[in-house]
């Protein structure tokens, strides 16, 4: 099955990619990798999910991190000339929770994307990740993801 029938299985559609906030690109090719700027929740140009992850629901947190990694899907389609079927891998998603130092769930909000990933791409979606806890983020947004992706 082709990504895009895949996103339309799961009703996903991609919005435009983003315009960077300050001085830097969203996406980087360098060989068959692609490196994609940090995404934050956004929804038609507005932060979607705000403030810290433990202010909300831990549904909240794992809806921005799935939101988060539908804008870098935008990212990456630009970077394959609208062909996503170029991906070969999901290599490495990166995410940052604005969470207190007492919140410890980390990993499930960052399931959001990664349970995505796997939705999206199948096995190819499996990827290594980092998870970390910020007191702020830009834009008071609740999840930042960043990633990485091969291409054919």
């Amino acid at each position: 099955m082709s990504v895009a029938a895949r996103l339309a299985a799961l009703g996903i559609v991609l919005p435009a990619p983003s315009v960077p906030l300050a001085n830097y690109v969203p996406w980087v090719r360098t060989g068959v990798l692609v490196a994609v700027a940090g995404q934050i929740p956004l929804r038609d140009g507005e932060v979607a999910y705000a403030g810290a992850v433990s202010d909300a629901t831990l549904a909240d947190g794992v809806a921005a991190a799935r939101l988060c990694f539908i804008n870098m899907l935008a990212q990456v389609q630009a970077a394959c000339e609208g062909d996503l079927d170029r991906v070969r891998q999901v290599v490495r998603l990166g995410g940052i929770i604005a969470a207190p130092a007492h919140f410890t769930q980390h990993q499930i909000v960052m399931n959001g994307a990664s349970d995505l990933a796997v939705d999206v791409f199948g096995p190819a979606g499996r990827h290594a990740r980092t998870t970390v806890g910020a007191p702020s983020l830009p834009r008071n947004a609740m999840v930042e993801i960043d990633g990485w992706f091969e291409l054919a």
